[in-house]
């Protein structure tokens, strides 16, 4: 039977996931606002900029964030779990903490982009792009971060969870948290901006973002990952942009 730690955790995953499926709208009722507008998904209650304010566009990134980012630090997580034994519950909770409050600031920074995209007609009422020139620069820079310096040296750390935490043990279960989830965030960011391209509300897109992740973390198949996806992103981009232009 598998630790309670680890129970309470892969239920925080489920849970997260649970809730944005029950947020997330069938095509056919995506389409309609198309036709209705902001007000038709105030009348739904579903979580918008304009009707459900910024609190709660917050709360969506942080399940956003618990649900795509939790999974892909599982490796991570389980090292550190193995290097504490006798006080792992303890320090497991601590770690976990650590990364998720990081990721809490990201969601508030992602739901303020979020809400001033949205004032500035530039996304729908699901956080989708509007524009093609938006969508086409969201691309094309996380296309080019995929070669970035800060990005590889991220996924370094990432990709040696046992280097990486006993160069940092003596700080603690909760500040390893605080600089796994800084690491997690300069491998990720720029990906899980792509949801104002993909659509926030959209579960697909968060599958599929959340797979790209994991199989990028780790260390036997991620090289063969990066690079690619940064060729494909910036292809994808240079096109939207060459068709809005």
């Amino acid at each position: 039977m598998a630790p309670p730690h680890w129970i309470a955790l892969f239920a925080l995953i489920l849970a997260a996931w649970s809730v944005l499926y029950a947020m997330a709208l069938p095509a056919e009722l995506r389409s309609m606002s198309r036709l209705y507008g902001a007000e038709f998904w105030a009348s739904l209650c579903v979580v918008t900029p304009d009707a459900a304010g910024f609190a709660r566009i917050t709360l969506m990134w942080v399940l956003m964030s618990a649900a795509m980012m939790a999974p892909t630090a599982l490796p991570a997580f389980a090292t550190y779990d193995d290097l504490a034994k006798s006080q792992a519950e303890t320090r497991f909770s601590g770690l976990v903490s650590g990364y998720l409050i990081v990721w809490i600031g990201f969601s508030i920074i992602a739901a303020g982009a979020q809400m001033a995209l949205f004032q500035a007609g530039l996304l729908d009422p699901l956080g989708q792009s509007l524009s093609g020139a938006l969508s086409g620069l969201l691309l094309i820079g996380a296309g080019l971060y995929q070669f970035s310096p800060m990005k590889e040296a991220c996924l370094s750390k990432c990709r040696r969870p046992f280097t990486f935490f006993m160069q940092h043990w003596d700080e603690g279960a909760l500040r390893n948290g605080l600089r796994l989830g800084a690491v997690c965030i300069g491998c990720c960011w720029a990906l899980m901006l792509l949801a104002f391209v993909g659509g926030v509300m959209n579960i697909a897109f968060m599958g599929l973002a959340t797979l790209i992740m994991v199989f990028e973390k780790l260390p036997e198949l991620g090289r063969f990952i990066t690079r690619p996806l940064g060729v494909l992103l910036c292809l994808a981009g240079l096109t939207l942009l060459i068709m809005t232009f």
